[in-house]
């Protein structure tokens, strides 16, 4: 290929700029020019190109969010929007496209590429959910994140003698509730792949501590099992209620929000990501196309796009029951 084209689509997540930033270094070193299409697919409909130079990015390595930008755009998933999308491409002579992000923005690859338009996707999500892969670039950031914040919330609920519910971000996954939990020594967690009982696996666990001496508490819940996402579902404001009155422990409830997508990248996240986007042009330089990247038993591998988006994944069990109990 001579002219390939590289995107962000959905939520950022730190490392994005890196991957970028690496696929853009290594598309010019095989003599192939790079567009940078900002805004994700709906740029790409929109025709929003720029020809990116070999240090682009440079500068932008240690931060978050991405340099391309980032939308959402429904007139995409249409016959119409797709192909308004590839003869945008055309135009410009893009024979292949770099898409970095999650599952929403493999499906919009695999529909290019069914359509004559060959990408390679690049699992960008801090929510480590991409089944084919075993790390996603963000989640690392984002995890300590978490885990900062939930140091500084411990400090507050240890002087004041409270139960601290702490909603992370995970609509589908619980990756980040459950190692953050662990990570924190927290008394219970709650995740959206696992069913869970309010009174048997929060409140009895709140009690048991209580008969052991400890005083304050930590509950990690992801934010698919609350009424955030789910439609009748208690929040976590909601939880802390009931646990006060159950246990007679001043309780409280702390959304951390999107404070977590964003923030210096880790250099975990720094050099998978890197990793990570060399790869992909790597692949595109040699025409293959419809490929996903990933990290599977520490070692880069692809998959074909259209396998990766059927695979499974699940949380760890063992990490669950350290816990949980």
């Amino acid at each position: 290929m001579k002219t390939i084209g590289i995107l962000t689509s959905g939520g950022d997540s730190p490392g994005m700029n890196n991957a970028v930033h690496a696929a853009v270094a290594a598309a010019h070193r095989a003599g192939i020019t790079v567009f940078g299409i900002n805004r994700g697919y709906n740029g790409m409909m929109n025709g929003d190109f720029v020809e990116l130079s070999p240090s682009f990015a440079s500068e932008l390595v240690s931060r978050g969010g991405t340099v391309l930008f980032s939308a959402r755009s429904k007139e995409f998933c249409t016959e119409e929007g797709m192909a308004k999308a590839i003869a945008c491409c055309r135009e410009r002579g893009i024979e292949g496209v770099v898409v970095i992000g999650g599952d929403g923005s493999f499906r919009g690859a695999r529909d290019l590429s069914e359509r004559g338009l060959p990408c390679v996707g690049v699992p960008g999500t801090i929510d480590n959910d991409i089944s084919c892969t075993d790390y996603t670039i963000g989640y690392d950031t984002c995890l300590n994140t978490i885990a900062q914040m939930v140091d500084r919330i411990r400090d507050t609920s240890y002087s004041h003698d409270r139960v601290m519910f702490v909603e992370v971000m995970g609509q589908r996954a619980g990756w980040l509730a459950l190692n953050s939990a662990v990570a924190a020594g927290a008394t219970a967690v709650l995740t959206p792949e696992l069913a869970w009982d309010f009174d048997k696996d929060v409140l009895a666990a709140i009690k048991r501590e209580q008969e052991q001496g400890k005083r304050y508490h930590i509950i990690i819940v992801a934010e698919g099992c609350t009424g955030e996402k789910i439609e009748g579902a208690p929040t976590v404001h909601d939880m802390a209620k009931k646990a006060q009155a159950e246990t007679g422990l001043e309780s409280r409830g702390v959304v951390l929000g999107h404070v977590q997508r964003g923030g210096t990248p880790t250099a975990r996240d720094r050099i998978v990501a890197a990793q990570m986007g060399d790869y992909a042009v790597k692949l595109l330089k040699q025409g293959i196309g419809n490929r996903v990247v990933a990290l599977k038993a520490g070692k880069l591998v692809d998959y074909d796009i259209f396998e990766a988006l059927k695979m499974t994944k699940s949380t760890d069990p063992e990490l669950f029951e350290l816990v949980n109990g």
